[in-house]
């Protein structure tokens, strides 16, 4: 039974945890009541109702927050769907916006905004600690405002007149109130909330009436004797006398000095001098109160105050001066001239005792001096005189400021180490001035402008000269020493206009005839610079390594120094020819070339066609055959041609033509038998020989016709001499077909 009891509380536990989720706050509504404007001190009630849908059969936790101005103001955990606060009373502190938010595990949700208006404020009341005080003393005043809450802010009249103003976190507050009038003044106060400035001020509180009372018993008398017209070196008594019975305090002043301070009735003395003189003020004193009665003395001079002078008013270093010290008597009843005695202070130590003081300027002189006179007890000291000798000018130095540069302006400045100013400069040249500066401030410089000089010699004609009215008149310092910059002249740039060696060096040199070292040197080719050179002589060269050919044209070279102009030289023309195994390369490719081109047009002329051979080939084809053995003679045909230049320029050997070639080389026996063999071959058959004939026959109807007789065995040889030319022309013409 126990077993099933406790399976249905795990059940009932699993099902429960297993739907826990399954709610949703459908609405949370807040609500003010009796309204939403409401007078102060009324019963305010605030709530909150939630509705939620769920599935569970338990009731759910709520927290409910209340909050105002978006600030919680109140938090409550609860099963109860509804929540109320209750604002009683309620105040204009507790106006403003009003929401209720609901959260119910990891859900919330808020309500719309309700705003509360509450109106109207406590009048306050307002205490003083006592209600008759005396002149100068503060009023205790306290101001509250019991069923107020928040931050207050609290003002005090007196007499309608605001005179103090109080921030307090609570309803009440206490200040003390200082009181100017000598008349009763009346207080009030009133008050405002820090956070609601709009609900306006409060009413006034209760005024209370404050009693002032008058201290004028604590005024003081004073009194001078023997009496208020005294001369100097006079004793004096000033009597303070007050007439109260409780302590005070008791002043004797002059101007803002205080000479003497007692709690009652005092009297003070002094040996008066002239300084002495005005208006002497016992003051009475009690908290806050103060009152006073003036009283006046006046006191004649028995001397005038000394007057220190120094003669010469100006002295420089080196120079005797004189300080001379001087009262007059102004009452000469008293004393006489005689009785004043005189001493000379330097920075307040007595150096001499007289009239005069006479010293030799220097640096140990210089300070401040004063004088003293004294008589009947009366000492007066004159006003300070600051000695401080003037320093003779010392010689001047002049110096350039900037680069020298010849037929260029330059600055020199002139300045003297010692000297009391003003200082006057004067530039010399040549001992002639040239201009002048007068130098009155430490800040200033005497500086000069030089137009320009035309050589470095002329630097040293300059000098200066400075004077400050000293015991010297003037003083001349040494001649200007400086470096002078000489520009560099128009360079001069060889060699000139050469044609030079391939492959060999060439040297450039650029030369000027004046400049200050360093000079820089720079060559161009062409218009593109080349390397530059900076060098202490008047010359520079570049070296061209192993010239080529690309390397020729025109170079010209620049010269510079100390950032002077830059001068150019006139342009020289360099010409580079072939190195000589080029020549002699070009030299045998040449003759090679000329060689193979006369072979080549023996070649082809060998090969040309001519017509003029052809016209030959006729001739020898109508010259009669080799007769049969057993004629006795045989006939040729010789044609007689008279220009034979043609056949001199036809392909032969050395300008000779195939015909006298082989008559000459009829002679051997050998030959002949050569020729008979190759004769047969191209034995001409009879009718051809006549067709051909034929058909020269009128070509050469003008020629001398020849007809010869000869010898068996000479005929026989030179018909087989013909017979072999005839076949060689005979191929030589086919050849080209």
């Amino acid at each position: 039974m126990s077993v099933c009891l406790l399976w249905l509380g795990l059940s009932a536990l699993w099902q429960a945890a297993g739907t826990q989720a399954a709610f949703t706050i459908d609405q949370v509504t807040l609500t003010v009541h009796p309204g939403n404007n409401v007078a102060s001190s009324t019963s305010v009630t605030l709530r909150c109702e939630a509705k939620v849908s769920h599935s569970l059969p338990q009731p759910l936790t709520y927290t409910f927050s209340f909050l105002l101005d978006d600030q919680v103001m109140y938090s409550k955990n609860t099963s109860a769907s509804v929540v109320e606060r209750s604002l009683s009373p309620a105040r204009v502190f507790n106006s403003g916006r009003y929401q209720c938010a609901v959260r119910i595990h990891d859900k919330t949700k808020t309500s719309t905004s309700q705003a509360l208006r509450v109106t109207g404020l406590q009048v306050p009341t307002l205490k003083v600690k006592s209600d008759i005080i005396s002149e100068g003393e503060d009023i205790s005043a306290t101001c509250s405002a019991p069923e107020e809450t928040g931050s207050l802010n609290f003002y005090f009249y007196a007499d309608d007149q605001e005179v103090k103003r109080v921030s307090s976190k609570s309803n009440s507050v206490t200040t003390t109130l200082a009181m100017q009038k000598l008349t009763d003044v009346y207080l009030h106060c009133v008050y405002l909330v820090i956070m609601h400035p709009d609900a306006g001020f409060s009413n006034k509180s209760n005024t209370v009436k404050v009693i002032i009372e008058d201290l004028d018993a604590i005024r003081p008398q004073i009194s001078i004797s023997p009496n208020t017209n005294v001369v100097e070196g006079d004793r004096v008594q000033i009597t303070c006398q007050v007439q109260y019975p409780s302590v005070l305090e008791l002043f004797l002043t002059k101007g803002n000095t205080v000479l003497h301070q007692y709690h009652t009735t005092f009297t003070y003395s002094l040996t008066v001098r002239a300084e002495d003189s005005g208006d002497y003020v016992c003051k009475a004193e009690k908290g806050n109160v103060q009152k006073m009665t003036v009283y006046g003395l006046n006191v004649s001079e028995l001397f005038s105050k000394p007057i220190l002078r120094m003669i010469p008013n100006q002295v420089f270093e080196g120079e005797r001066f004189t300080l001379t010290c001087r009262s007059a008597i102004s009452s000469s009843e008293k004393i006489k001239k005689a009785d004043i005695k005189y001493a000379f202070l330097k920075e307040d130590r007595n150096i001499y005792s007289g009239a005069d003081y006479v010293a030799t300027a220097s640096l140990a002189t210089n300070g401040k001096y004063s004088c003293m006179a004294v008589a009947k007890g009366v000492n007066k000291t004159s006003q300070q005189l600051n000695l401080k000798a003037k320093v003779p000018v010392s010689t001047p130095v002049i110096r350039v400021v900037d680069k020298v540069i010849v037929d260029r302006p330059f600055k020199v400045l002139c300045e003297a180490e010692n000297g009391t100013l003003p200082i006057t400069y004067t530039l010399l040249k040549a001992r002639m001035s040239m201009d002048e500066r007068r130098v009155v401030e430490a800040a200033d410089k005497a500086l000069f402008s030089i137009n320009s000089i035309s050589s470095p010699e002329e630097i040293h004609s300059f000098t200066c000269q400075a004077q400050n009215q000293g015991p010297s008149i003037s003083s001349t310092s040494q001649p200007l020493k400086a470096e002078v910059i000489v520009p560099v002249s128009k360079p001069f740039l060889e060699p000139q206009d050469i044609t030079v060696t391939e492959g060999s060096d060439l040297t450039l040199i650029c030369r000027v005839q004046k400049g200050t070292y360093p000079i820089i040197f720079t060559w161009y080719h062409n218009r593109l610079p080349l390397p530059t050179q900076t060098v202490r002589s008047l010359e520079g060269s570049h070296i061209i390594k192993a010239i080529e050919r690309d390397q020729r044209g025109d170079y010209y070279c620049e010269a510079s120094n100390y950032n002077t102009e830059i001068k150019r030289s006139y342009p020289a023309r360099i010409g580079v020819s072939l190195a000589v195994w080029k020549k002699a390369l070009i030299g045998v490719f040449c003759i090679l070339l000329l060689v193979a081109i006369v072979i080549v047009l023996t070649v082809f002329l060998k090969k040309m066609p001519n017509p003029r051979r052809k016209k030959q080939a006729t001739e020898l084809s109508v010259k009669t055959s080799r007769p049969k053995s057993g004629d006795p003679m045989r006939m040729s045909l010789t044609l007689d041609i008279e220009d034979n230049t043609i056949l001199n320029g036809t392909p032969c050997v050395m300008g000779r033509n195939v015909w006298s070639e082989n008559v000459s080389g009829s002679d051997s026996e050998d030959h002949t038998d050569v020729d008979s063999e190759l004769l047969h071959p191209q034995e001409v058959d009879p009718s051809q020989e006549v067709l051909v004939k034929k058909s020269i026959e009128p070509e050469y109807s003008d020629q001398h016709t020849e007809v010869q007789t000869s010898t068996p065995g000479v005929s026989e040889q030179a018909e087989g001499q013909a017979a072999l030319e005839y076949a060689q022309l005979n191929n030589s013409e086919q050849e080209p077909a």
